[in-house]
């Protein structure tokens, strides 16, 4: 019954907001060129999608963030709905660093090229970065926070070494970084699946760690506490009335 649900309720109701969001995306870039708008309208496409998947998150930890500052956050990277959970979770304008495959993808290509998201090309370690470079220049200019998932893709289960480029570009540019767990999310919509579970799951916001004083060079012990904050925030155990009991 679920999948069924999912098939032939929620998908359809996620490819329609896509399509509608991604053409309206692309009408206020015309009018827009900073982002904001592409990304406002992300955040409302996100609260569809999730609606439409009857999945709900919830935030913990945004008491520690202040609205007016910018951030390099980082998060652990388990289903496509982890995307919809942070744009849903973070009242902040941010930018976040796609696989260049996802620019091929109709109307998701385009929103992510005119609202200002930044192709990275991993297969490439120069071309890699230089765009973090231009991660760190993009913060500075347009006054905007920075998303990354360090482990530089899904993962089906566990939590894989964290790549250096978040905190290359938080120490570039002078801004905190803040780690984030999601939790719950990958049993709601597995890797490889397209069952869309009903649930629950977690936004976990950890501490912001300052990056003044730091040097490139320190990007390698900055990376693992951000990975040791990432797996602890993981780890702290979930309510039984907030859990995720996704629907078989």
């Amino acid at each position: 019954m679920s999948f069924l649900r999912s098939l032939l309720f929620s998908t359809p109701l996620i490819v329609a907001a896509t399509v509608v969001f991604g053409t309206m995306s692309l009408v206020a870039s015309f009018f827009d060129p900073t982002g904001n708008s592409q990304h406002r309208l992300a955040q409302v496409w996100a609260r569809v999608l999730l609606a439409s998947g009857f999945v709900r998150v919830r935030v913990e930890g945004l008491e520690k963030l202040d609205r007016g500052a910018n951030y390099v956050f980082v998060a652990n990277h388990a289903s496509y709905l982890d995307i919809p959970a942070i744009l849903t979770g973070l009242p902040f304008q941010f930018r976040f660093f796609a696989k260049k495959g996802l620019y091929r993808i109709p109307f998701l290509g385009t929103h992510l090229k005119r609202a200002g998201h930044l192709p990275v090309d991993r297969s490439n370690a120069r071309n890699s970065l230089k765009s973090m470079s231009e991660g760190a220049q993009i913060m500075v200019a347009r006054n905007v926070s920075l998303l990354l998932f360090p482990e530089g893709g899904r993962t089906p289960e566990g939590l894989r070494p964290f790549r250096e480029g978040a905190a290359y570009i938080a120490i570039k540019a002078g801004v905190p970084v803040v780690p984030m767990a999601i939790v719950g999310m990958r049993a709601l919509l597995p890797m490889g699946s397209i069952h869309i579970r009903s649930g629950r799951a977690t936004l976990r916001i950890g501490d912001p760690i300052p990056t003044a004083g730091l040097k490139p060079s320190d990007r390698a012990e900055l990376t693992g506490r951000l990975r040791d904050e990432v797996v602890r925030l993981l780890e702290e155990p979930v309510p039984v009335a907030q859990a995720s009991q996704p629907t078989a």
